[in-house]
């Protein structure tokens, strides 16, 4: 509980991703990508639940013997390429609820994707969403090279033009304001309630931002993501062994 709320946390793991088959528990520097947030969420201070929610069966039995929660296995058409993630948590909060016979009061959505959140930034995000009234937190990233003043588009001839707002020139991208941030694909922390009723995971002007390092907002989506992801957590090893 944070404050005498209760918490549930999800994390999405779907068998049918594209770009990278079964990328959750594809291993990743010797564990199963899923494995790091799942080791997160199972090490914060407020998660009164944590569940996996998937359709497949080998991700659902990799993610019990890595100690999470696989109460079902999602039905299919939750699964799907075309299946909205805020479908998807609103099917296991009715499941988990109707199961324990009570309500919670926040759910956080942890993306089994991003293998670098930690239990203090899990923790941060449900701080955040209890003391400011929030309807959600939502990790984000802050872009430099890709702040919208950069951002450029082709005319109907071929030539470069702004998208959306002007380059200064000769602007240094830590010059550029004002800042610009991005999803970075981590956490979602959301009001129980707003999640249900509204069928969203942000959007509101009730959102407000978990801001994360650059290097913890990797968001694995192709074999480049895993590459990069690999070198960081290796020479994080090497570092933390001396």
């Amino acid at each position: 509980m944070i404050n005498g709320k209760k918490v549930l946390g999800i994390t999405l793991a779907r068998g049918g991703s594209k770009s990278v088959p079964k990328k959750n528990i594809r291993p990743l520097a010797g564990k199963p990508l899923i494995a790091y947030t799942i080791e997160a969420a199972l090490s914060s201070s407020y998660l009164d639940d944590y569940i996996v929610s998937t359709e497949d069966q080998e991700i659902a039995d990799i993610c019990s013997d890595l100690g999470a929660r696989v109460p079902f296995l999602r039905p299919v058409e939750l699964a799907s390429d075309t299946a909205s993630s805020a479908d998807a948590l609103c099917h296991a909060v009715d499941f988990v609820e109707h199961e324990r016979g009570e309500k919670f009061d926040y759910v956080i959505e942890l993306m089994a994707t991003n293998p670098f959140k930690t239990s203090l930034q899990i923790d941060k995000a449900l701080e955040k969403l209890d003391e400011t009234g929030a309807d959600s937190v939502i990790a984000v990233t802050r872009v430099w090279d890709y702040h919208p003043a950069r951002i450029k588009k082709l005319d109907d001839k071929g030539r470069l033009v702004n998208f959306c707002v002007p380059e200064p020139l000769e602007a240094r991208r830590q010059d550029l304001t004002p800042p610009a941030y991005i999803r970075c694909g981590s956490i979602y922390a959301l009001r129980r309630d707003y999640l249900m009723t509204t069928k969203t995971r942000y959007g509101s002007k009730e959102s407000y931002a978990l801001v994360v390092p650059e290097e913890e907002s990797i968001n694995i989506d192709n074999e480049f993501d895993f590459a990069l992801a690999e070198i960081i957590i290796e020479k994080r090893k090497k570092i933390a062994g001396g």
